[in-house]
C-alpha cells in the first residue's frame, strides 16, 4: 500500500511538472515578443561571457547592478541551444520549473497533500508563469529559497557537521548570487534562530554547537561576491537603494500610505499594474486560493512553536520588507515580492491538505449511511474535487496570460526597440538611450550600427540614416527640418509607426 500511494505521488507531480513546463513553454517563441532592455542586458552579458575568456564577473555593474549566476545559466542555454530570445526565455521557464518542483521540496515536509497542492499552485500561478517567461534573473527566486529553506530543516532535523556546511552553503548561494530580495535570508535565519531559543532550546543548544561550520560554509562560498561588495558597495547596493523610499530622487505614483495598503491587498484585491509581471492588474490569488492560503495560515500560527511552522511562518513578515520598501514603479510590485510566493505555495498547500482532510470526514459521514459507498471512493472523490480546483484555475491562468493580444504587449516588451534593431544598418546610427540601448546591441549583433545616445547632435552626412522610434528625438538631434524629412520604416500591426528614419546620404 506504501509502495502504491508512493508511485501515485510521483505521478501527481510528474503530471503537475509537465503542466508547469506547458504554461511556460507553449507559444514562447512569440509571446511575450519584442524584447525588454532588462532581458536584453542579461542576453548581452551571457553573449559576452561565452565570446571573451576574460569575461568572468561575480557582479555585473551595467544596467543598475545585478548578480551574474543568470547571465551564467544563459551562457549555457546559449552554448546549448543558440544565442536568441526564444533559448533566454526558455532558460528562464526552466528555472521557473525548478521553481515549481521547489515548492513541493518544501512542503512536502507538512504534508504528501501539501506538497502536491502547493506544487500545483506555483506551476499554474498567474503571477509565476509571467515570470517565468521573462528572461530575467527574477525566476530564481522561487527555487533558490525553497532549497535554501529545505537545507535549514535539514539542518535542523540532524544537527550535524555536514548538515551545517551544506545549510550554510545554500544560504550564501541563495542569499548572494541570485535575486536582491533574497538578500534578507540571513536575517531571516537569525529570527528563527532566536525563535529557537524561546520555543526549543535543546535543538537550539546543538544548532548553536554547529554554529561556527554553518557561518565558515557561507563565508567561504559567499566570498566572492563579499569581497565585490566591500570594494564596491556603491553598485553592489546601488540598485536595492535607488527604487527604495530611501532614494529622494523617486517620484511616487501614490503616496507612501496608499503605496503600503495596495501592497499588502497585492494578495487578494489589486494587481501589478506593470503587464511584464502580471495579467490584467489581477491579485496574486483567486478567491479559492485565499480560502487556502487564510487556513494555511492559521495552521501555522496553532503550531508556531514547532520549528518548521515557524521557519515559514516568519518568512512572511521578513520578504514583505522588499515590496514594501522599494516604492519605484507600479504598486504592487510583484517582482520585488518574489520572496513570498514559497511561503504562500506552503500556506496554499497546508491550506489545502487541513481543508481536504476535513471535507474527506464529511464524505465519510455522508457515505457510513451508505454501506454501498466504499472509503476508497470518498478519498478519490476528495482528492478528485481538490484538484480540479487546482487544475481549473491553473488552466485559467495560462488562458489569461497566453491570451493576450500583442497590442497589451508591444509597450512593456518593447517591440519598437526590436523593429528598430532589425531595421537598422551597420552604417546607420540610431538613437537609444543606455538602458534601451542593450535591446539594440543584442538583437543587432556585429557589426552594429552607432548608437547615439537621445539629445546628442549628429552632423549632416555622418551616417546613411538616422533611426529612431519617436521623431521628437530625431528633431532633437537633427534639427526641425531634417526630422521633417523623415520617414516610417516598421510598422505595429494596427499600421502605425514604431520606427522613424531620416536619410543622411
Amino acid at each position: 500500500m506504501g509502495d502504491r500511494g508512493g508511485l501515485a505521488v510521483a505521478a501527481a507531480l510528474v503530471v503537475i511538472l509537465l503542466g508547469a513546463a506547458a504554461a511556460r513553454f507553449v507559444d514562447l517563441s512569440t509571446n511575450p515578443g519584442g524584447l525588454n532592455p532588462d532581458e536584453a542586458a542579461e542576453a548581452v552579458s551571457a553573449r559576452q561571457i561565452l565570446r571573451d575568456p576574460g569575461y568572468r564577473p561575480v557582479f555585473i555593474i551595467e544596467d543598475g547592478g545585478r548578480e551574474a549566476l543568470f547571465a551564467y545559466s544563459v551562457a549555457a542555454g546559449f552554448a546549448i541551444a543558440g544565442d536568441n530570445a526564444t533559448t533566454l526565455r526558455a532558460v528562464a521557464a526552466i528555472w521557473g520549473i525548478l521553481g515549481v518542483l521547489g515548492a513541493w521540496l518544501i512542503a512536502r515536509r507538512f504534508g504528501k497533500g501539501a506538497g502536491l497542492a502547493a506544487g500545483a499552485w506555483a506551476a499554474g500561478s498567474l503571477w509565476l508563469i509571467a515570470i517565468s517567461r521573462d528572461g530575467m534573473r527574477n525566476t530564481f527566486t522561487p527555487f533558490f529559497l525553497a532549497i535554501a529553506l529545505v537545507a535549514l530543516l535539514a539542518w535542523y532535523d540532524r544537527p550535524t557537521r555536514r548538515t551545517a556546511l551544506l545549510a550554510g552553503a545554500t544560504l550564501a548561494i541563495s542569499s548572494l548570487y541570485t535575486y536582491q530580495a533574497l538578500k534578507l535570508l540571513p536575517f531571516l535565519v537569525l529570527i528563527w534562530v532566536l525563535w529557537l531559543r524561546r520555543s526549543d532550546l535543546v535543538t537550539f543548544r546543538r544548532l548553536v554547537s554547529q554554529g561556527g561550520w554553518f557561518v565558515a560554509s557561507f563565508l567561504i562560498v559567499g566570498a566572492p561576491m563579499i569581497a565585490f561588495a566591500i570594494s564596491d558597495p556603491q553598485n553592489y547596493l546601488g540598485r536595492a537603494i535607488g527604487v527604495s523610499a530611501f532614494n529622494p530622487a523617486i517620484v511616487l505614483e501614490s503616496d507612501i500610505p496608499t503605496h503600503v495598503l495596495r501592497t499588502l491587498s497585492m494578495f487578494a484585491f489589486v494587481g501589478d499594474p506593470n503587464v511584464r509581471h502580471n495579467v490584467a492588474s489581477l491579485p496574486m490569488l483567486s478567491w479559492p486560493l485565499v480560502i487556502f492560503a487564510i487556513a494555511g495560515l492559521v495552521v501555522l500560527w496553532r503550531r508556531r512553536n514547532n520549528a518548521r511552522h515557524a521557519l515559514i511562518l516568519l518568512s512572511i513578515p521578513v520578504f514583505l520588507i522588499p515590496p514594501l520598501l522599494s516604492t519605484e514603479g507600479g504598486s504592487p510590485h510583484f517582482l520585488r515580492a518574489l520572496g513570498l510566493a514559497i511561503p504562500v505555495a506552503v500556506a496554499i498547500g497546508l491550506g489545502a491538505q487541513d481543508l481536504g482532510q476535513r471535507f474527506s470526514v464529511v464524505l465519510t459521514r455522508i457515505a457510513a449511511s451508505t454501506p454501498r459507498i466504499p472509503p476508497s471512493l470518498v478519498t478519490a472523490a476528495s482528492t478528485g474535487a481538490f484538484a480540479a480546483v487546482f487544475l481549473a484555475l491553473g488552466i485559467s491562468s495560462a488562458w489569461a496570460y497566453l491570451g493576450r493580444p500583442e497590442v497589451d504587449r508591444r509597450e512593456a516588451f518593447r517591440f519598437d526597440l526590436v523593429d528598430m534593431a532589425e531595421a537598422a544598418r551597420p552604417a546607420d546610427a540610431v538613437i537609444a538611450s543606455e538602458f534601451d540601448a542593450f535591446t539594440v546591441e543584442y538583437i543587432h549583433d556585429d557589426p552594429q550600427p552607432t548608437i547615439v545616445r537621445p539629445g546628442q547632435p549628429i552632423a549632416s552626412g555622418a551616417f546613411d540614416r538616422v533611426l529612431a522610434v519617436r521623431v521628437e528625438e530625431l528633431r532633437a538631434a537633427l534639427g526641425t527640418e531634417a526630422a521633417a524629412t523623415a520617414v516610417p520604416v516598421a510598422w505595429d500591426p494596427a499600421g502605425q509607426p514604431t520606427v522613424w528614419a531620416v536619410t543622411l546620404r
